[in-house]
């Protein structure tokens, strides 16, 4: 869902892009008490505040970096990019967005703010530790999209080990004693962290 306001001055009334079953579709903005909406968005800002206090990891992940931009950016950081003007370049990206994203993953610990490496008056976002755990998470989703959403002869990136020159073998969830697990192979529980 994207939001199309009108300019300052304007006496348009806001409205919304939305994507259904039948293509897109543009509605008028309803202005209401749950956090400035009436509209179904209403039930999916609940949602998304109780998913940010959810018992699952998957669930709180993706509230906290599961979202496209965000994911591109860490993928792009992965790469090399560490300027803001560069992560726009290479995105395509709007500049409040990406500001708003590297501002989130700045607060949630995944980036930090550094001088340019080069002694310019730039500033960097360099993952850090937390940060640059997230690569396992970007080769996942690397590999199931090679794997599944290309057709064969159509032209996509892979992730070659420098050491070798070959393609990264395919990750694979393990048992403490070393024996590849499926999804039948294991289970959840509730815990408690110490």
């Amino acid at each position: 869902m994207g939001l199309l306001k009108s300019k300052p001055g304007c006496n348009l009334q806001p409205i919304e892009l939305l994507f259904n079953n039948h293509g897109f579709i543009l509605q008028p903005l309803l202005i209401g008490p749950w956090w400035g909406r009436t509209d179904l968005e209403g039930e999916q800002v609940a949602k998304q505040a109780a998913l940010k206090s959810s018992e699952c990891p998957v669930a709180r992940t993706l509230e906290s970096i599961g979202d496209r931009w965000s994911l591109l950016i860490i993928r792009d950081a992965f790469d090399g990019i560490r300027r803001f003007s560069e992560f726009q370049k290479s995105l395509g990206l709007a500049k409040n967005i990406l500001a708003a994203r590297l501002k989130a993953l700045v607060a949630l610990g995944v980036f930090d703010i550094r001088p340019a490496s080069d002694g310019s008056a730039y500033k960097e976002y360099v993952l850090t530790e937390q940060g640059r755990e997230t690569f396992a998470i970007v080769v996942c989703l690397r590999q199931w999209g090679e794997r599944y959403l290309f057709t064969p002869g159509e032209t996509h990136s892979v992730l070659l080990d420098n050491a070798s020159g070959q393609p990264v073998m395919p990750l694979e969830v393990r048992s403490a004693g070393g024996n590849t697990l499926g999804p039948e192979g294991c289970h959840r529980e509730r815990v408690t962290k110490r």
